[in-house]
């Protein structure tokens, strides 16, 4: 019976350091995003009326993946995909309901022509780079088709 009693409170702190560790490493990585996306925002906000212009990558004109592409870069030292169709192709997607501040949110036609991608900031909104510049504005504006949203992996 002894014996029984040392392996069930042997197998008990297995489990509760495993828990323990579990919590930890989930926390560790929390924190870790919060700061890649607090990087990354701050790049964001920098280049805020940075005027637009195809095919520019920054730092003084972006089009919408060159604007993308920087941020990640120069705030998470994350490479994207240089365009809006292949950054979508390249990244794990998310349902708008799990989306989190630093996702990507890509717009156009359907998932197979996507022509526009902005940086989801919070609260319904996203900074992105189009005709009228560097802009915060609202995801679900008039303008603006959402068809899917993605998470850039590396800056988790």
């Amino acid at each position: 019976m002894k014996k029984v009693i040392k392996t069930i409170a042997s197998i008990a702190l297995v489990f509760v350091g495993f828990v323990a560790f579990s919590t930890s490493n989930t926390t560790t990585a929390s924190a870790a995003s919060n700061t890649t996306y607090k990087s990354v925002y701050k790049v964001a906000k920098a280049h805020m009326g940075a005027r637009y212009s195809w095919g520019a990558t920054g730092p003084s004109s972006f089009d919408c993946s060159g604007f993308t592409s920087y941020v990640y870069k120069k705030g998470a030292k994350v490479k994207l995909a240089r365009t809006a169709q292949a950054q979508y192709n390249s990244l794990k997607h998310v349902s708008y309901k799990n989306i989190k501040k630093g996702d990507l949110v890509f717009f156009g036609g359907s998932k197979w022509s996507i022509s526009h991608v902005g940086l989801y900031v919070g609260g319904g909104k996203m900074i992105d780079a189009q005709n009228r510049g560097v802009v915060r504005e609202a995801v679900h504006a008039p303008w603006w088709h959402a068809v899917g949203y993605a998470r850039v992996a590396d800056a988790d």
